[in-house]
């Protein structure tokens, strides 16, 4: 190990939210509804035919309020980027409407207003597991092919009105999960256990070839913006040294690293090829498609929780419990309450395997630990004294700085949920990642008042040094 943890000169320190995750206000300056707002138990629970009341996200933190004041104290601990997503429903409230609301623009405005006032550099997902909920029940979402005119229309809009001010762009959010939570990924309204590949593999088609369309428009219309894909990142070790394990980790790999090679070599890879042909899928890629997908990322972008063990033996294969993507638990790990496997190091490998692999400068755009913190009084002081998130995220900091010494190109790490919000799993308030403790409860009581957890100051001083004062 090095002695010293160094981060490059401008590197992006800052946090990560979505707005169907914060913002609430979910039938309020004219947006529509979206997908978030039927899925009340997140991804863990069936969806309800329209908004209810025990749906935590339709008031979220209230965000939509309280943005000026959450930004301040976003500032206070240094914040260099803001990663938020645009809520597709504020511009577009259903989806297929030729002109956009103007009260969901002048929103994002304000909030852009109050980032530059802070000096704070936006970096902004145009699709955060938010679609439409008129796309998903009207034209079952991705898997029909005029989202991606849809989705085009939308993405130009916001180039064309916050291009100017916003240099960082991220066109979806997790684009790997399509196939494991089609309808909060893809708008995907037809029931899981009712869709065939054939047709889940077309969605994530029109979804790249939709990304690839946004970075050409983004280029035409911005051309100072910079364009990255962002990917679920899950490191997969063999369980056992046996080489048939090894290749199951190598078709694991595969499957979650397709993604990353079509946004930045910008076709499909052989072994992907060979997927289809096996599986007797046909896919319809037209030659515009094609011409799209040559559009290839600027960066690529991505989060880290987990890492996961694959082997080959059918006894072995037991599914950890909270991993989206499947995998095994890996016997040598520790776990939150939430069964996500605990691994610094290999937030480590990722960044070394991304950056061999796609040689494209990285983001680490959402990393944390969701737990059940409680609001205490220190010194006459509410708080939270959350030593376990400080020893997680300066742990994989440190292999942040360790990657950078490997020659990793990394502009920049925002903690996910850097103020608490609504879970996207499991759509608790409960499972907190912030570091700032938000008064809201799973029965949705609470003030909503915001109080700074002890992270909060630690934070603060890892970003005023720049992760010098990070312990490895």
């Amino acid at each position: 190990m090095s002695t010293q943890i160094t981060f490059p000169d401008g590197f992006l320190w800052g946090g990560a939210t979505a707005a169907n995750q914060l913002e609430g206000a979910y039938d309020q300056g004219g947006k529509g509804l979206s997908v978030q707002d039927v899925m009340p138990r997140g991804i863990v629970g069936p969806r309800t035919a329209e908004p209810t009341p025990d749906n935590l996200k339709l008031v979220g933190i209230d965000h939509y309020h309280r943005y000026a004041e959450d930004i301040a104290l976003f500032a206070e601990m240094g914040f260099k980027t803001y990663r938020f997503s645009i809520a597709w429903s504020r511009i577009f409230p259903l989806g297929d409407e030729e002109a956009p609301n103007e009260e969901g623009l002048a929103f994002y405005d304000r909030l852009l207003d109050e980032l530059e006032k802070h000096g704070i550099e936006p970096l902004v997902t145009i699709s955060h597991y938010e679609t439409p909920l008129h796309l998903a029940e009207t034209y079952d979402g991705w898997t029909d092919r005029r989202m991606i005119g849809f989705y085009e229309r939308y993405a130009r809009t916001l180039f064309e009105r916050f291009g100017s001010r916003v240099t960082y762009w991220l066109t979806f959010n997790e684009i790997n999960s399509l196939l494991h939570a089609p309808f909060m990924s893809g708008g995907i309204n037809t029931p899981k256990d009712e869709l065939d590949e054939q047709t889940l593999y077309q969605a994530m088609h029109h979804e790249l070839v939709a990304s690839a369309r946004a970075t050409r428009i983004a280029r035409e219309v911005a051309p100072n913006a910079q364009i990255g894909c962002m990917v679920l990142s899950m490191p997969v070790y063999p369980l056992s040294p046996s080489p048939a394990d090894a290749l199951a980790v190598m078709d694991f790999d595969h499957s979650n690293l397709v993604y990353g090679d079509v946004h930045t070599r910008g076709a499909y890879p052989g072994y992907f090829l060979r997927t289809l042909r096996e599986k007797g899928i046909e896919l319809e890629i037209t030659d515009q498609d094609r011409e799209d997908l040559a559009h290839t990322v600027d960066f690529v972008s991505f989060s880290y929780y987990m890492s996961v063990a694959a082997t080959a033996d059918p006894a072995k294969k037991v599914s950890g419990e909270g991993n989206i993507m499947g995998g095994v638990p890996n016997p040598t790990l520790e776990a939150s309450e939430w069964g996500w496997q605990i691994d610094p190091v290999g937030l480590r490998i990722v960044l070394n395997q991304f950056w061999d692999r796609w040689q494209k400068p990285l983001f680490i755009v959402e990393n944390g630990l969701g737990a059940k913190d409680q609001l205490v009084e220190v010194d006459g002081v509410k708080t939270v004294v959350d030593d376990y998130r400080i020893a997680y995220l300066n742990d994989h900091l440190v292999q942040v700085g360790e990657a950078v010494l490997d020659g990793v190109d990394v502009l920049g790490y925002t903690t996910w949920g850097c103020i608490d919000l609504v879970s996207a799993s499991t759509a608790q308030l409960s499972k907190r990642y912030g570091f700032i403790y938000v008064d809201r409860n799973d029965d949705g009581s609470g003030t909503l008042e915001r109080f700074k957890k002890k992270s909060f100051d630690w934070y603060t001083e890892v970003i005023r040094t720049n992760g010098a004062s990070l312990k490895a």
